[in-house]
């Protein structure tokens, strides 16, 4: 023991925790610890149970012991790892299990995301070893156990991992599966899928075949459907013979059936053309920081919905399964991003970092690879992509993640001139991030128009891939208010949104297929000249609450899904139709 021991809520981040300004910034090993007492059941039998203990995710490098026991070690946040302690507890029933956690948030130039540590030599200036971490990416670099632990067992023999992809035509579907059994040589499976009145609408047995739907019910985008996200249900149940022991292992995967096709100039979703019209998020709340909190989870989707939103980015990392298993349910589309955010430097294009990239997409779309409401991966966001080494990096993270995963397009983020971006050939759909007359001629919304336009053409003529408008937006601090507007008002933020969404009007009838606004909600970033207690970008303050430019994104969403929906029209207000 090192420090003083202090009482810490998991899951959550440990920066606003206390009172103490040296944790809020804290870079370094942190301790977590933790005594538990498994049940005996759990420790017994021939064969015993497997006993797992679950990370949903940690920031960024763990190492876990149980009883002084080394059990896993594993680099980088916002993924699960898991380690099977069985041999490590089953020797000792009836007595406390002991859990203990290493944590480091250091980030360097080949984690994901990057950084840098860079120590101040200068004695007059700075006390002796201090140091700063550098990043390369606008969000408070929150650290500690973010999502939930648990601990579960299964069966000696056991369902190892399910994949399931779909295809359908108009009276029938059929959805395809693989399952990988471990434990045993000897084992039989058999798989039933039910609609969602628990009606068995088809079956099959063995680790690969497919299952045939008759006039299925398609999973479809939220504000498309009169039933958006209809979920199945795969029950798959295994059986082992080993030694004197029949044991059995029962999964439970919810299927959505739905394709996802890419054309030069649109975004298919069951053969029928569909425009995201959505947000860029973050995990990110006071107090708790990145940490897991249903309730706040529960009352985005609530805004999400309220606003007409179909879809959101997870930028910059993937978001929790709990905030996932929502979109399944709920209908929201996302596009899935990894945590390759802030790739600046020359040496985070090395071998070191691409095979630690292609590592974490493998985690990536083991996780999600199931998911209906995945339909698109996010391979980096806004990466130095006019380097050279660039080229042969993204070529091959996206050549990987589709080797992974044949099922779905690959993008990456660019805020790269269209000239110069050396992996934009690689991806199937054009991502661009944008801020004119915000981060380029400040205060300036007259140039928009052109600017706007100039950037769509100019990348649509290179490359004839369908376009979204990944990012854009304007920070205001609520309740500031100018006329004319000016910059950090809420009116500026309404006034760039409306000079964008001119010239999205033009475009999405031709090639751009989205429009994510930068951001659903304000968020903490390091202190800097530019940021008032972090990023006011949001068009909800930190606390979810409206500013001015929500109404205005809430009758441009309600008006966008009227005009393609087969649905009757909705009204947004008590005074006007739209």
């Amino acid at each position: 023991q090192t420090g003083p021991v202090i009482d810490m809520p998991v899951p959550a981040s440990f920066n606003d925790i206390t009172q103490d300004p040296s944790l809020e910034n804290y870079i370094g090993w942190v301790w977590y610890e933790k005594e538990v007492l498994l049940p005996l059941r759990w420790l017994q039998g021939d064969p015993a149970p497997r006993v797992l203990l679950r990370f949903g995710s940690a920031h960024y490098y763990s190492i876990v012991w149980v009883n002084g026991v080394q059990v896993v070690e594993h680099e980088g946040g916002h993924l699960p790892f898991e380690a099977d302690i069985s041999s490590v507890v089953q020797g000792s029933p009836g007595s406390l299990c002991r859990i203990t956690v290493a944590l480091n948030n250091t980030l360097t130039p080949h984690t994901l995301p990057p950084g840098s540590i860079q120590y101040m030599a200068d004695k007059s200036r700075y006390p002796k070893n201090y140091f700063v971490q550098n990043i390369k990416f606008d969000f408070f670099n929150y650290a500690g156990i973010h999502r939930p632990v648990v601990l579960y067992t299964t069966p000696a023999a056991y369902i190892d991992d399910i994949t399931v992809t779909t295809t359908s035509s108009d009276s029938v579907a059929v959805v395809h599966y693989q399952v990988a059994v471990a434990g045993s040589t000897a084992s039989s499976l058999s798989l039933s899928l039910r609609d969602q009145e628990g009606k068995v609408v088809a079956t099959g047995d063995g680790p690969v075949g497919e299952l045939k739907v008759l006039n299925p019910n398609l999973w479809w985008p939220y504000l498309m459907h009169e039933n958006p996200g209809y979920l199945y249900s795969l029950e798959v149940r295994m059986q082992a013979q080993l030694g004197r022991a029949l044991l059995e292992d029962v999964y439970t995967l919810p299927v959505g059936i739905r394709t996802v096709h890419v054309t030069s100039s649109q975004f298919l979703i069951n053969g029928r053309p569909f425009y995201f019209h959505g947000v860029n998020k973050h995990e990110d709340a006071d107090i708790r920081g990145k940490g897991l909190d249903w309730a706040l989870i529960v009352k985005d989707f609530n805004l999400l919905r309220w606003l007409g939103a179909n879809s959101f980015r997870t930028s910059h990392y993937p978001y929790a399964e709990e905030i996932m298993d929502l979109c399944d349910a709920y209908g929201i589309v996302v596009i899935d991003e990894s945590p390759g955010v802030g790739i600046k430097l020359p040496e985070s294009f090395g071998n070191k970092s691409l095979q630690h990239h292609l590592a974490v997409m493998e985690e990536l779309v083991r996780r999600d690879k199931n998911r209906p409401s995945v339909v698109m991966w996010s391979v980096a966001n806004e990466p130095a992509s006019e380097l050279p080494p660039a080229a042969h990096y993204f070529k091959t993270v996206i050549a990987h993640t589709k080797a992974l995963d044949p099922s779905r397009p690959v993008t990456f983020v660019t805020d790269a001139n269209y000239a110069l971006d050396h992996g934009a050939p690689y991806v199937d759909v054009i991502c661009v991030n944008s801020y004119f007359s915000w981060y380029h001629d400040p205060g300036h919304l007259e140039v928009i128009p052109l600017q706007l336009t100039a950037q769509f053409e100019n990348w649509y003529k290179t490359y004839h891939k369908p376009i979204i408008q990944s990012e854009y937006g304007a920070d205001s601090v609520p309740g500031l208010h100018s006329d004319p507007p000016m910059m950090f008002s809420e009116e500026y933020q309404q006034a760039m949104l409306r000079e964008y969404h001119s010239v999205l009007d033009q475009k999405r009838k031709e090639y751009v297929i989205g429009e994510l606004i930068w951001n659903f909600a304000d968020f903490m970033t390091n202190q800097g000249t530019t940021r008032v207690l972090g990023n006011k970008k949001g068009i909800f303050t930190r606390q979810r609450q409206p500013k001015a430019a929500a109404f205005l994104l809430r009758d441009r969403y309600w008006k966008i899904a009227n005009e393609s929906s087969c649905l009757p029209p909705v009204i947004t207000s008590h005074s006007h139709f739209l």
